[in-house]
């Protein structure tokens, strides 16, 4: 029996990873951009210009289900910092401004890491968050799933598991570091896996 495809819509190679994980019970096949020759473009620097994740999340799946006419999901996701107004949020991943070769998460932690440079604990709040969409076909309504999970930002990066800022980010939960957690107890707690788990348990009630 031939499944029906979901597309995921990100590049990352690290979100790749971690989305399959938590939609591997589903009775569908996952695939990715590159996958049904959807190849990277300069038009997808311009998707990411929304003021909230969910208008980032949307505006990605709008994109990739108008070029591949397949169900869609798109997430946006990052850390917010109370002291610094919610910052990076939306900003995430160009938090830094990286210079050509440098590493882009690396300049991203040593740009959060200035910004609390001396700040006491109860300054270093954060939260990690995560809003997948879902777009079934064109002009539909898409369904929007969020997850978030609490925690700080530590002074120096600890652990060199997961990617982006999660060397960083000290989880409540977990009472380490993500980047000291290993994948299957970062994902039990993480802002994406609860966000896409509550995606798969819709999914599984509402087939494609």
């Amino acid at each position: 029996m031939t499944l029906p495809k979901l597309l995921i819509a990100t590049r990352n190679p690290g979100k790749r990873r971690e989305i399959q994980q938590f939609l591997d019970d589903l009775s569908v096949e996952i695939v990715f951009p590159d996958d049904v020759g959807i190849y990277e473009s300069p038009q997808e620097l311009k998707l990411e210009t929304e003021s909230t994740f969910e208008g980032n999340a949307r505006a990605k799946a709008e994109f990739f289900q108008k070029r591949s006419r397949l169900p869609t999901v798109a997430e946006d996701s990052g850390i917010e910092v109370l002291s610094l107004g919610g910052a990076p949020g939306v900003r995430s991943r160009r938090f830094a401004m990286v210079q050509p070769g440098q590493d882009e998460a690396e300049a991203n932690n040593r740009e959060l890491l200035r910004r609390l440079a001396g700040a006491p604990p109860d300054r270093r709040g954060a939260r990690y968050r995560s809003v997948a969409v879902f777009i079934k076909k064109l002009d539909a309504l898409p369904h929007v799933f969020e997850g978030s999970c609490q925690g700080r930002i530590t002074t120096e990066p600890q652990g060199t598991g997961g990617f982006g800022y999660d060397p960083l980010f000290h989880s409540n939960d977990l009472e380490k570091t993500f980047g000291q957690a290993n994948p299957e107890e970062k994902n039990a707690v993480s802002h994406r896996g609860r966000a896409f788990r509550a995606l798969a348990k819709w999914l599984a009630e509402n087939p494609l």
